[in-house]
């Protein structure tokens, strides 16, 4: 039988560890670390999403500025909030909230915050260093995985990691963390995606199987090798009329048939999920400290 991890409880562990070091800085006379986050129109989920950024900031110390621009907010006008952000010297880290609304070009948004303060680790420049395996913002999914697998004792190194999907937000950035040296890292990696053949036979090979597809339950339980690791990233939703809202989110893997073959398992929700808030925190603290102390 599969032990669960507790993305919740893992998260909150390094919320309350961020929280320590943000009052230590406070008490030395220090301001606060500050995060910007720039909401275009009301889209339910992208809202939600912000309100638990800005609670995840007021728990632990960090000041939450909030920009909230209306739907029809010209593309100029969002660049123009990104540029007075960038010179904003009390400003440590810069989100923007996607996705844009269908007139702004997301790439191009993203492309303008300064990648000192790219706390959410998209712009090519922290790609580009986390690629080359220097000191950078590493996406905060990829980052929390890799934080998951570390603090429920799993071993990376030497293992054979299989990765379902090739995004530039999870897949490929995740496939560069575990191909760096040291604890952390040195495993063996597949890379599969849409376009992969005969796709069981990759995943039946992983001691540890990521799987960041988006399609409801795609791993069944017979893709994955006994006594493997599963790290589920997907987040989908599935019609259920016995639920309140019509619905139920599932992840990509078949959890219930997987949960007794394997040996330790994320749920949906409450697994990597919050794990990328977390993320985004000590991402903010550490712009924070790379500003105020020359660090990193």
């Amino acid at each position: 039988m599969a032990q669960k991890i507790d993305g919740k409880l893992i998260s909150q562990s390094i919320r309350e560890e961020l929280a320590e070091q943000v009052q230590k800085y406070r008490k030395e006379g220090r301001r606060a670390p500050c995060l910007a986050v720039v909401l275009v129109g009301n889209d339910p989920a992208s809202v939600s999403y912000v309100t638990g950024k800005h609670k995840a900031c007021e728990a632990i110390g960090i000041i939450s500025r909030d920009i909230h621009m209306e739907e029809g907010a010209s593309e100029q006008e969002v660049l123009n909030v990104v540029k007075e952000l960038n010179e904003d010297d009390q400003v440590d880290g810069i989100l923007v909230q996607l996705p844009l609304p269908d007139h702004i070009d997301d790439q191009k948004v993203l492309i303008e915050i300064h990648p000192d303060k790219d706390v959410d680790g998209f712009h090519p420049v922290s790609l580009g260093r986390l690629a080359a395996g220097v000191p950078g913002f590493i996406p905060c999914t990829p980052n929390g995985i890799i934080e998951l697998l570390i603090r429920s004792s799993i071993e990376i190194q030497g293992k054979h990691v299989c990765i379902v999907g090739r995004s530039n937000i999870v897949g490929k950035p995740l496939m560069n963390l575990l191909l760096r040296k040291g604890s952390r890292g040195d495993a063996t990696v597949t890379v599969c995606h849409s376009r992969s053949k005969q796709l069981s036979t990759h995943t039946l090979q992983a001691d540890i199987l990521i799987a960041a597809v988006g399609k409801p339950q795609m791993i069944t339980a017979d893709m994955i090798k006994p006594g493997a690791a599963v790290i589920d990233v997907g987040v989908n939703r599935i019609e259920d009329k016995s639920k309140k809202k019509g619905y139920r989110l599932v992840g990509d893997v078949d959890y219930h048939a997987a949960f007794d073959k394997v040996s330790h398992i994320t749920p949906v929700p409450g697994g990597v999920g919050p794990m990328t808030i977390a993320m985004l925190m000590q991402n903010t603290l550490l712009s924070f400290e790379q500003r105020i102390f020359g660090k990193g």
